[in-house]
């Protein structure tokens, strides 16, 4: 599973794509991608890291340790508002029903990917705990958690005027025909779904919650095509907004090639310490443990407590030098 290089540098977009096709072949080969019941640690840590970025990017203040705490022992940690934890447990509920769903193998390859029924619930879930405190300025009847916007909305700062609201309900029937539909000839799969995410973030037929609502449902699109979830981290949020605009403008490239990474990065986080021994080199992704997070693991390597090796495309360890890196850290105890 090497990702080729035109030349040197960063590897070339077609051969990310072509990475992640490897690994889902390799990670079939093993017996698909594992459900909760079976990897429930490296799902629970995707669960966190999702929730927390995802509504990062939203402008959610809630540091990760945070959101482990609250989504852990339900007890709210620090002086936060009241909606913005409620933001935080409406998308992890929101997050655990689509993988859920995702993983269900009694779903058929004859199914729809989704339907309009999953679409709403997924919405509703995200918004509905929040939108009891705190619901949006003018909130009209028809506006509830799962229905659809009765207002206009103004352009995006990248130009992009979202459709009319009354050409809401025609405009998501004709996503929900590009979403079950598979790609074009000779078009990859992932920049298939980057059209789809993009084009319902066009739409934005909810009056609010739309960009959380849209990567989840990315993600059920994801896992239902044999795909991990895709993690995009708010450091990428300029990146993101701007692939974004790119796509509305007809080129789908950057953010294909950004959701690949993310989907490699979880594919990754599966594959890996199912082949890799103790002392083999792997993504700290793919090391994580109930103790410590792929975050931990990166400022611990940062500051050199951990042992591993800094390469173009992130930190790498091995199971034993994490391993290492645990021990000491129990022996030192937590910082007074």
């Amino acid at each position: 599973m090497v990702i080729t290089k035109a030349g040197r540098g960063r590897p070339t977009r077609l051969s990310i794509y072509a990475s992640v096709e490897q690994t889902t072949a390799e990670l079939n080969r093993i017996g698909g991608l594992p459900g909760p019941d079976v990897a429930g640690d490296i799902w629970a840590d995707i669960w966190y890291e999702e929730t927390h970025n995802s509504t990062a990017i939203e402008g959610n203040t809630l540091l990760l340790k945070e959101v482990r705490r609250l989504l852990d022992t339900g007890q709210a940690v620090g002086d936060k508002q009241l909606a913005e934890y409620l933001e935080v447990k409406g998308y992890a509920d929101a997050a655990e029903w689509v993988y859920a769903q995702a993983c269900d193998r009694d779903t058929e390859r004859c199914d729809p990917y989704i339907t309009l029924t999953e679409l709403r619930e997924v919405h509703r879930r995200v918004v509905e705990p929040a939108w009891k405190v705190k619901p949006p300025d003018d909130l009209l009847p028809g506006e509830t958690p799962g229905g659809f916007r009765q207002h206009n909305i103004r352009p995006f700062p990248g130009g992009m005027t979202p459709p009319d609201f009354t050409d809401v309900p025609p405009q998501v029937s004709d996503w929900l025909t590009l979403a079950n539909a598979e790609p074009e000839e000779g078009k990859p799969l992932i920049e298939h779904l980057a059209h789809v995410h993009a084009e319902f973030e066009r739409i934005h037929p909810f009056r609010d919650g739309n960009g959380r609502t849209g990567r989840l449902v990315l993600d059920l699109l994801l896992v239902r095509h044999q795909l991990a979830p895709a993690i995009i981290y708010k450091k990428d949020r300029q990146k993101y907004l701007h692939a974004l605009d790119r796509a509305d403008r007809g080129d789908c490239g950057p953010l294909g090639e950004l959701i690949a990474r993310a989907v490699k990065d979880c594919l990754d986080r599966f594959l890996l310490p199912a082949l890799g021994g103790p002392h083999q080199l792997l993504p700290i992704s793919a090391l994580t443990t109930k103790t410590v997070s792929v975050l931990a693991l990166r400022r611990a390597a940062e500051r050199n407590a951990l042992r591993a090796v800094r390469k173009p495309t992130g930190w790498y360890s091995t199971k034993s030098w994490v391993s290492a890196y645990i021990k000491t850290k129990r022996r030192i105890g937590p910082r007074p």
